[in-house]
C-alpha cells in the first residue's frame, strides 16, 4: 500500500512523470574543456574547402552528464573574444567566451526557464533553433514537437511570449522548426526540417515538391505576426538543419545528411536576399561541402560574425548524447560568394 501511495503521490505532484527518467539538466558547477581539431585528419595542412577557409576548431567536453546535444548557436564578436551561446535540443544552454587561444572562459550553464511542457522529458523541451535581436538582446527559440516559437528576455532571464503558428501545426513532430533566422531588416525566416510544400500550394513537377521544404517569412516577431510561405529546396537527401543571415540580408543554410554505418555530411549554401519572398522557390548556391574524408559530425548549429571586415562562419555539432559522436565547434572565413 505504501508503494502504491508513493506512485499516486508522484503522479499527482509531478504531472509530467510517466515512469521515465527525467531529462538531464545542466548543473551549477560549469566545467568544459576544448581540444583543437583539424579540418582534414589525414592532412592537417588542408584549410580550403569550397568558398571557406578553415581557421580552426575544437572538440568540447564536459563532465556534466547533460552536456551536449547542441542544435543551435549564436556568436557575438567582441574585443575580448567571441561570446558563444549554445542551445541544446533539451533546453540546456552553455555560454562562454573564447579568443585566439581557443580556451573557454566565463563559462556558464543554465536551462531554459520555461518551454512548451513541464520539462520532464525531451519532448517538452525539444529546442532546435535560435535567433537573437542584436539590439535588444531578446532571443527566439524554435521548438520541435510543439512546432512553436518562444521569445525570451536577454540572457534567457524569463519567457516573454510564445505562439504555435497555424502554418506550422501540420509540420512533423520530429521535423519542425529546425532553422530560425532573424534578417537584418527585422523579418524572421523559419524552415521546416522535413515538411514538404503541400500540393495545393505547389506549381511544378511532383518530384521537385517532394524535395521541397515548407518555409515561412514573418514580417516581425514570430510570436506576434502571421507568416507568408516560400519553399526551400535542399540538395538530394540533405535536410536543412539551421540558417543564419549575413549583414546584407543573404541567408546561409546548413543542410545535413546521414548514411550508414554512421556517417554525417553537411552542405553550406547561400540564398540571395532578393529570393526570400512570398511564393518564392529557392535553392541555395553551394559554398562548401563538409563530407568524408573531412572532419564530420551532426552539425546543426550555424552562426556568423564579422571580424576585421571578414565574414566568419561558425558551426556546432549535436552529438546526440552518443559516445560515437563529438561536440565540435568549427570556425571558417567566407572568402567568396
Amino acid at each position: 500500500m505504501r508503494v502504491l501511495f508513493v506512485i499516486l503521490a508522484v503522479l499527482l505532484i509531478v504531472p509530467g512523470w510517466s515512469g521515465e527518467e527525467r531529462l538531464a539538466l545542466l548543473g551549477d558547477g560549469a566545467q568544459m574543456t576544448a581540444t583543437r581539431v583539424d579540418l582534414d585528419p589525414a592532412d592537417p595542412r588542408r584549410v580550403r574547402i569550397g568558398a571557406l577557409t578553415y581557421l580552426g576548431g575544437v572538440a568540447l567536453r564536459s563532465r556534466d552528464p547533460a552536456f551536449g546535444g547542441f542544435s543551435a548557436l549564436h556568436v557575438a564578436h567582441g574585443p575580448q573574444g567571441d561570446r558563444f551561446t549554445m542551445l541544446s535540443d533539451g533546453g540546456n544552454v552553455a555560454a562562454f567566451t573564447m579568443g585566439a587561444d581557443w580556451q573557454p572562459r566565463r563559462l556558464a550553464f543554465r536551462n531554459l526557464p520555461a518551454g512548451p511542457g513541464t520539462g520532464w522529458d525531451k519532448r517538452d523541451r525539444d529546442s532546435e533553433s535560435l535567433a537573437v535581436d542584436p539590439f535588444t538582446g531578446q532571443l527566439w527559440v524554435g521548438f520541435e514537437r510543439a512546432n512553436a516559437v518562444w521569445r525570451y528576455a536577454p540572457g534567457f532571464a524569463r519567457a516573454e511570449a510564445w505562439r504555435r503558428p497555424a502554418a506550422m501545426r501540420r509540420w512533423p513532430a520530429n521535423g519542425g522548426p529546425e532553422s530560425l533566422a532573424r534578417l537584418p531588416d527585422g523579418r524572421f525566416v523559419v524552415i521546416g526540417e522535413e515538411r514538404h510544400v503541400p500540393r495545393r500550394r505547389w506549381r511544378g513537377p511532383e518530384r521537385d515538391r517532394l524535395q521541397s521544404r515548407d518555409a515561412l517569412i514573418f514580417a516581425g516577431d514570430p510570436t506576434a505576426s502571421d507568416p507568408v510561405h516560400f519553399a526551400y529546396l535542399p540538395y538530394g537527401r540533405f535536410d536543412p538543419s539551421d540558417a543564419t543571415a549575413l549583414p546584407n540580408g543573404d541567408l546561409l543554410v546548413l543542410d545535413r545528411s546521414f548514411a550508414l554505418p554512421y556517417r554525417f555530411g553537411n552542405r553550406l549554401s547561400l540564398v540571395p536576399a532578393a529570393a526570400i519572398r512570398q511564393g518564392g522557390v529557392v535553392r541555395g548556391r553551394l559554398l562548401a561541402a563538409i563530407v568524408v574524408p573531412l572532419i564530420h559530425d551532426n552539425f546543426e548549429g550555424l552562426a556568423t560574425t564579422v571580424e576585421d571586415g571578414a565574414t566568419i562562419v561558425w558551426m556546432v555539432s549535436d552529438d546526440n548524447q552518443s559516445m560515437l559522436q563529438r561536440t565540435l565547434l568549427l570556425k571558417f572565413r567566407l572568402d567568396r560568394r
